[in-house]
């Protein structure tokens, strides 16, 4: 069904259904234990927005988003930079400022360079190497810093509706909403079928990516690890909070600097009963 022009909101993790802009998606919609459920047309998650059409700038404006945080590095943005709808405020949190590698953020290079595929992600390599870049999201100083203004940014009613984004949404934005979920008291199941839903809202769009790759003399095969998501690299991030936080609230707390209030206005402004 159709309001004005904007898809509405279904089930959760129903994608708002804008075709320049994949994997974009309400954070909202979950049911939390208790009997509560998040809030939706709070926070959005999509792909970084280089890509949005003009015949889709009406119904994208529609969300009335306030502000767009962009979790990409400086070369990523450099490289397609993000469209802007009027209005909205624009805020850099830049996750991977202090990675050695930053794998994540080089999929634009992968996608161009067969041999450098290879190289990086060659002989069953990918996995591991994407698990270890969500143990970089919880732990690096500069994830850190991002998510605490992010989370920070969203507990003021202020800056909503906001939406989050990386290059594919997926793995920044999606520890971003994992995250949340998390503290907002969503189960673990359902934060981890949320986070899943990328395989099904973003791979198709790669499609003509992949065939290029391929005719570049590259094994799209190669590709599925790193541009798709697998249960393995969300759990890789949450076994690390476990290991050095304890719990999601110990992350917000001692890992992001959050104290409770923060966490409280996060749960008040995100979540309802009823």
């Amino acid at each position: 069904m159709d309001i004005g022009g904007l898809p509405t909101v279904g089930e959760p993790g129903t994608a708002i259904g804008i075709a320049s802009v994949p994997n974009l998606r309400d954070v909202g919609g979950w049911p939390t234990a208790g009997g509560g459920r998040v809030r939706t047309g709070l926070l959005y998650r999509s792909v970084d927005l280089s890509r949005l059409a003009d015949e889709d700038l009406a119904v994208f404006d529609k969300l009335g988003i306030r502000t767009i945080y962009d979790l990409r590095t400086g070369a990523e943005r450099d490289q397609s930079p993000d469209r802007l709808p009027d209005g909205a405020a624009y805020v850099v949190l830049d996750v991977l400022a202090d990675s050695a590698d930053a794998t994540p953020a080089k999929l634009a290079e992968v996608l161009a360079d067969p041999q450098l595929a290879a190289r990086l992600l060659g002989d069953g390599r990918a996995p591991a190497i994407v698990e270890g870049a969500y143990r970089q999201i919880v732990c690096l100083d500069s994830a850190r810093a991002a998510y605490r203004r992010l989370f920070a940014d969203l507990a003021d009613a202020g800056n909503r509706p906001a939406l989050v984004h990386c290059m594919s949404g997926k793995d920044r934005t999606g520890w971003a909403a994992a995250a949340l979920l998390g503290l907002l008291g969503v189960p673990e199941e359902l934060i981890m079928a949320d986070y899943l839903l990328t395989n099904a809202q973003l791979l198709p769009s790669m499609q003509p990516r992949f065939d290029a790759f391929a005719r570049l003399g590259g094994d799209p095969e190669l590709l599925m690890p790193i541009f798709g998501v697998r249960e393995q690299y969300l759990r890789a991030a949450v076994d690390e909070t476990r290991r050095r936080f304890g719990t999601i609230e110990g992350y917000f707390a001692d890992g992001l600097g959050l104290d409770a209030d923060v966490q409280r206005r996060l749960r008040d402004a995100f979540t309802y009963v009823g």
